[in-house]
C-alpha cells in the first residue's frame, strides 16, 4: 500500500507526509485515529473554559467526558503561544519552603468513545488569550484532517432566571434546521467575541456544520459550580452529535446543590424575595411565549414583528428582570416619599396664602 492509499487518518499521523508542521499544535504519533478502524465522518465537541462558563459548566462538562468515557489524545496545542499566564496564573505548590510543582495548562484534542463505542472528538482546555485567528484556523485544519462534519460548541451564560424553574438551553447554528428542537432568539444581536465563536465562524466558512448551545445559569450562582447546567449541556451535545453520553453520575451533585439552595432561600428572606420575583417574571414570559406559539405569533390583521422589534422587546425584558425586588421596593419607596413631599408642599403653600389673606383683612378692619 502506498502512502496515498492509506486511510486519511493514517496519512496524517506519518511524520514524513510532506505537510509543514503546525506550530500551534502537535499530533500524537501513532495517533488513535489511525487505528480506530473507521473512516466515516466524526462529530466534534468544543468546550473551552473561561469565556461564557457560568456555573463552571464548560469545565465540568469536559472533565466529566474525560472521566466517564474512554479517550486517547489526538493533538495538543502549544499553550505558550496561546495563553497569557498573567490573565490566568497557574497555581504553584510550595513544599517546606521550596517550590515543588506548578499547575499545568493543557489545550488538547481527544478521541472519545461514547457508551456504545462510537467515536467523537473533544477539544477542551482554557480559552486562548492570544492568536485567535491562527488558533481557529488550526482547529479547522484539524477538523478537516479528521473528517469532521459537525461541531457543537458549549457555552454557559449568567441570566436573570430562577433556579426553581427548568433550566433553558438556547442554540444557534450555521443551518437553522440543526436547532429546530432548541430555543432560538429570532433577532439580530451583537455580543462579545470569543475564541470559540471565532472557531464557529471559520468552520462555517469551511463548509462544516456548527451548532452552539448555551445554558442559562441563574446569575446569583454563576460563580459556583452548577451541575444542572453541566448535565443540560452534555444532554444537548449528545443530541446534536448523536452520541450516548452517561449523565447519571451528575444526579447526586445536582440533588446536593438543590438542597443547599433550598436551605439558603429558607434562611434568608431577602434571597427568597429575589427568587420569588424572578419566578413571577419567568412565568409571565413563559406564558407569553406559550400564547404566541398557540396563536402562531399573529392575531388577525396583525403585522409580523421585525427582528429589531423582537430584539428590543427581549432587551427590555432582560432589563426589567435585572431590577431586584429590593431595588423595586426602594424605587417605589422613593416615589411614595416624593409624592408625600409634593403633597406637603402644596398644603404648606395653601396655608401660607390663607394666612396672608387673613392679615390683609385684619389690616383693613384696623384702618
Amino acid at each position: 500500500m502506498t502512502t496515498n492509499d492509506r486511510p486519511a487518518f493514517d496519512r496524517y499521523n506519518q511524520p514524513d507526509n510532506g505537510r509543514k508542521k503546525d506550530s500551534m499544535y502537535e499530533l500524537e504519533f501513532p495517533g488513535p485515529l489511525s487505528t480506530h478502524g473507521q473512516q466515516e465522518s466524526l462529530p466534534m465537541v468544543v468546550a473551552l473554559e473561561g469565556y461564557a462558563d457560568a456555573g463552571q459548566a464548560i469545565n465540568q462538562a469536559s472533565t466529566h467526558l474525560l472521566q466517564a468515557l474512554d479517550h486517547s489524545p489526538v493533538a495538543s496545542f502549544n499553550v505558550d503561544e496561546l495563553i497569557d499566564y498573567r490573565s490566568r496564573r497557574p497555581s504553584v505548590t510550595l513544599d517546606h519552603s521550596s517550590v515543588a510543582d506548578r499547575e499545568s495548562l493543557a489545550l488538547t484534542l481527544n478521541l472519545v468513545k461514547d457508551t456504545e463505542d462510537r467515536p467523537f472528538l473533544l477539544l477542551s482546555g482554557p480559552e486562548p488569550d492570544l492568536k485567535w485567528e491562527t488558533f481557529s484556523r488550526s482547529v479547522v485544519d484539524l477538523a478537516k484532517r479528521c473528517s469532521v462534519d459537525r461541531v457543537v460548541t458549549l457555552y454557559a451564560a449568567p441570566m436573570t432566571v430562577p433556579h426553581t424553574r427548568p433550566l433553558m438551553i438556547s442554540a444557534h447554528a450555521s443551518d437553522r434546521s440543526l436547532v429546530k428542537d432548541f430555543h432560538t432568539w429570532e433577532a439580530r444581536m451583537i455580543i462579545p467575541g470569543s475564541a470559540a465563536l471565532e472557531i464557529e465562524l471559520n468552520l462555517k466558512k469551511a463548509g462544516i456544520e456548527t451548532v452552539g448551545v448555551t445554558a442559562h445559569v441563574p446569575h446569583y450562582i454563576s460563580a459556583s459550580d452548577y451541575p444542572e447546567a453541566t448535565r443540560a449541556l452534555l444532554s444537548a451535545a449528545g443530541k446534536v452529535t448523536e452520541r450516548e453520553i452517561p449523565l447519571g453520575a451528575l444526579d447526586a451533585d445536582i440533588d446536593r446543590m438543590k438542597r443547599q439552595l433550598a436551605d439558603q432561600v429558607e434562611e434568608n428572606q431577602e434571597i427568597a424575595a429575589i427568587v420569588g420575583a424572578l419566578e413571577q417574571q419567568y412565568d409571565l414570559e413563559a406564558e407569553r411565549q406559550r400564547k404566541r406559539r398557540e396563536n402562531n405569533l399573529l392575531a388577525p390583521g396583525e403585522d409580523i414583528p421585525t427582528g429589531d422589534e423582537l430584539g428590543a422587546e427581549f432587551e427590555a425584558f432582560l432589563a426589567e428582570m435585572s431590577t431586584s425586588p429590593g431595588e423595586q421596593a426602594e424605587s417605589q419607596g422613593s416615589g411614595g416619599a416624593a409624592e408625600q413631599n409634593d403633597s406637603e408642599q402644596e398644603d404648606s403653600a395653601e396655608s401660607t396664602e390663607e394666612d396672608q389673606a387673613r392679615r390683609r383683612e385684619e389690616g383693613n378692619e384696623d384702618s
